[in-house]
């Protein structure tokens, strides 16, 4: 909404010093988006007059026509004499009177005028454009005064091309403020200055004389008014006053009818249309269109009408989209010269519509045929349906006085039985909305500001104004107050939680398994839990994964990703490759969050109530809808885990690492994990890890860490040899011991033991370090596999493996006897379990 300084102060007296900006700040305060605040004719200079076309001379001899003009400007040049200048416009002849600019004046742009020799003459001066004078962007042709102004005055002042126009983006709770009057109020409001209602009018009451109306459709339009003027002069035209107010709220002059209704809409916000009464064919109806039926509305257009479309009839059909557009058959007709008697004819009778249609069914018209206008904003934001009569009172008005008709005396109002509508508010409610102390007397002084009727002590019962249908519950009257009084001046105060809540130990593990990755130098990198179909089949999984089950969304953000994810890779490897094609090569990138795991047995989700909060029963149904949703940590690698320098080569990531990422996640939990060979997709089947822990005696498999299969490099475009790990939490956190203590650090001395012992080759390292972890005993305080070795010396099918073992005690020094029974009892035990020799023994 484009609101001109010069318009609001018909309504608000402001202080005479007051700028556009001032008037900014107190409406930004007030809550109302005021974007820009444009200054109008900024950097213009006069002298800048009237003038009247004296004689005109044809230039011959150039590519486009041009004439030389003589021009009386009065004393506005100083001496009285003619100015003479050179223009290349047609649309005036002489005795017209026009808008010149004299040398030593500046046109808006920093554009200086000066006499100069043009064409083979001398110009002194320029006849303007509206488009030279920043007026609009109309090129066509220079500007045609009425005939009634004096040669020589000031057209500055005449044109009001000086001015400050606020733009202010009104949003759609807020739809009186499409108008001057609501922009008023509101302005009135914040400087606490009376307001003169432009909507305060005499109006006559509805009589059985008026045009006649039929509504059969009164909940799409709950009120219509039609009121009729006659003897309009076809040829009269709107003054300058009402073109350039249309000019500065962004509306282009069409006619004279056309023009006041804008301008009455632009006003008080309550669109209108005019019929030409001599096309209307009997009486104007409102109804629901029959399917099928066609309309051509103003913009030319033939429609194909729905049965949903209100539409305006007559005896012949559909003449207009209710609130949306008029039709073309019944249109104010332009006037024009009779080619019989030479004399002007056009529309001398109109019939003004003022009405209110339901917000709902214009805005899915204008949706529907995709035509928006400046009456749908309207109606779709809510219109003051009590104005209807002021607005069609004030656009015959106009008509009266600017185009020399007369009112008929019939007036015709339909009107749908309504009841205001009251809330009740507690009188203290909004100051526990803010957390700040109003009072009953502020409150009530507030609301009624805004225009409600306020009756009652502690309990306020509120009757909202007719123009404000967004006030439907105690919080919107609370957000009044609050907005009135200044959103500046509430406090700034956090809320203290509840004693004795905090983190659980879910949300606790969580963040520990994220510290404890970004740690060990991996990246954290959150990604959408969005995925298609197509990753899972680049997996390489089979039909019958239970990944595959996926849930599907109503309204994806995207069609290549509408399921939600069973697992956390597909998002981490799609950020690696787009990392890596920017030349990022080594890289260590890990998430946490949850996956969705659809078992099949959910029931429907039902559709709850908005007007009530939900029943526990009904919450609970709804969580019962939900699918399983485990949450899980994920960690990708790609390139070298430590780089090449001059210290040496670098080394590449490998399953290890991969592994490696596993077990830090499981010691944030307090689990040891075991690890085992695996085969999974979509890792390599030689080089897949199954991680393991142990929940109530028995082991389960908590995750998965490898290399990646090469053919799911190739199809994902990723690098050679990627490294992926995820593990899920809930599981680890099932497993774990709960609070992970810090180690006892002993201040007696280390013993060490390094052992190497032959199994066969099938025989996992993780069943022999199991094995000597529990024969060792409490004394062993680590062990580490240093080295791995294969050679015909073991004999077929068989691999050494050495070990490092630490003893301590955490009270004293270990004797050599100590060590060495701690040591043969490991032996022993990986011997009788997995059947390991002493290397040499």
């Amino acid at each position: 909404m484009r609101v001109p300084l010069s318009w609001l102060r018909e309504y608000v007296d402001l202080p005479a010093g007051e700028t556009g900006r001032d008037v900014q700040a107190k409406l930004v305060a007030a809550g109302l988006e005021v974007e820009t605040v444009e200054q109008l004719g900024a950097g213009l200079k006069g002298p800048l007059v009237v003038g009247q076309v004296l004689a005109i001379e044809e230039l011959e001899g150039f590519k486009k026509p041009i004439r030389y003009c003589q021009v009386d400007v009065g004393r506005a040049n100083g001496t009285g004499e003619p100015q003479n200048i050179v223009c290349g416009a047609r649309n005036f002849r002489v005795g017209d009177k026009v808008v010149v600019v004299l040398p030593g004046a500046e046109l808006p742009g920093g554009f200086a005028i000066s006499a100069r020799k043009t064409y083979g003459k001398v110009s002194e001066g320029m006849i303007c454009s509206a488009s030279e004078l920043g007026m609009s962007d109309d090129h066509d042709g220079i500007i045609v005064l009425p005939p009634e102004h004096e040669a020589g005055s000031d057209a500055i002042e005449l044109l009001e091309l000086v001015d400050e126009v606020l733009d202010i983006a009104v949003t759609p709770d807020r739809g009186y403020c499409l108008s001057m009057r609501g922009i008023a109020r509101e302005t009135a409001i914040a400087y606490e200055l009376p307001l003169r209602d432009p909507a305060l009018l005499d109006v006559p009451a509805p009589n059985s004389h008026g045009y006649p109306v039929k509504v059969a459709d009164p909940i799409g339009c709950d009120r219509f008014t039609a009121r009729t003027v006659t003897g309009l002069d076809p040829e009269a035209h709107s003054p300058i006053w009402l073109q350039r107010r249309l000019q500065k709220a962004g509306m282009r002059p069409v006619s004279l009818a056309v023009d006041i209704t804008n301008y009455v809409m632009l006003e008080l916000g309550q669109p209108l249309h005019a019929y030409d009464r001599s096309r209307v064919n009997g009486a104007i109806g409102v109804r629901r269109a029959e399917p099928g039926e066609k309309l051509t509305t103003l913009d030319g257009t033939q429609r194909v009408l729905d049965g949903e479309d209100l539409v305006i009839t007559d005896e012949s059909g559909p003449i207009g989209l209710a609130g949306v557009m008029g039709g073309a058959n019944t249109e104010i007709a332009d006037a024009t010269a009779d080619p019989g008697t030479g004399q002007m004819v056009g529309t001398t009778e109109v019939v003004i519509e003022a009405a209110h249609f339901a917000p709902v069914s214009v805005a899915r018209t204008a949706r529907r045929h995709k035509l928006s206008s400046e009456a749908s904003r309207r109606f779709e934001r809510g219109v003051d349906p009590q104005a209807a009569s002021a607005a069609a009172q004030r656009t015959v008005d106009l008509l009266v006085l600017l185009a020399g008709g007369t009112a008929e005396v019939g007036v015709t109002e339909i009107i749908a039985p309504s009841a205001p509508h009251t809330i009740t508010l507690p009188a203290d409610h909004p100051d526990k909305v803010a957390g700040v102390h109003y009072g009953r007397e502020t409150v009530v002084r507030r609301l009624q500001q805004i225009g409600c009727d306020v009756y009652g002590a502690d309990d306020l019962t509120v009757t909202v104004p007719s123009w404000r249908p967004d006030l439907t519950d105690p919080n919107d009257l609370a957000e009044e107050v609050i907005r009135l009084e200044g959103y500046e001046n509430l406090p700034s105060t956090l809320p203290l939680p509840p004693a004795g809540r905090g983190l659980t130990e879910r949300q606790r593990l969580h963040r520990r398994v994220g510290r404890a990755l970004a740690g060990a130098g991996y990246v954290e990198a959150l990604n959408y839990p969005f995925i298609g179909e197509e990753v899972l089949d680049q997996f390489g999984l089979a039909a019958d994964d239970p990944r595959r089950d996926v849930v599907r969304l109503v309204n994806p953000l995207s069609d290549a990703e509408p399921a939600l994810r069973t697992t956390l890779l597909p998002g981490l490897l799609g950020a690696l490759r787009r990392n890596h094609g920017r030349g990022e090569h080594d890289l260590a990138l890990f998430e946490t969050g949850l996956v969705f795991r659809a078992t099949g047995d959910e029931p429907p989700a039902a559709v709850l109530p908005v007007d009530r909060r939900p029943t526990d029963e009904q919450i609970a149904a709804l969580d019962a809808a939900l699918p399983h949703q485990p949450r899980r940590a994920a960690a990708v690698l790609a390139g070298d885990r430590e780089q090449a320098g001059w210290w040496g080569k670098g080394t590449p990531v490998s399953w290890a690492d991969a592994v490696e990422a596993g077990r830090i996640v499981a010691r944030e939990a307090g689990v040891e994990l075991i690890v085992r060979q695996d085969q999974q997709d979509p890792w390599h089947p030689g080089r897949c890890a199954a991680l393991l822990a142990v929940v109530d005696g028995e082991e389960i498999l908590v995750g998965n860490a490898g290399e990646l299969h090469p053919r799911v490099t190739k199809a994902l475009g990723l690098p050679e040899r990627t490294c992926a790990m995820e593990i899920e939490l809930d599981r680890l956190e099932r497993a774990g011991t709960g609070r992970v203590e810090a180690p006892h650090v002993s201040t007696f001395p280390v013993a060490t033991q390094d052992i190497a012992l032959v199994v066969g080759a099938s025989v996992p390292a993780a069943e022999v370090e199991t094995a000597l972890r529990e024969g060792a005993g409490e004394l062993l305080e680590s062990l580490r596999l240093f080295d791995v070795f294969t050679g015909e010396q073991l004999g077929e099918g068989k691999k050494s493996l050495a070990y490092a073992l630490r003893f301590r005690a955490p009270d004293r020094t270990l004797t050599a006897e100590e060590i060495a029974a701690s040591r043969d009892a490991a032996v022993a035990a990986a011997a009788d379990r997995t059947g390991a020799t002493l290397r040499g023994a």
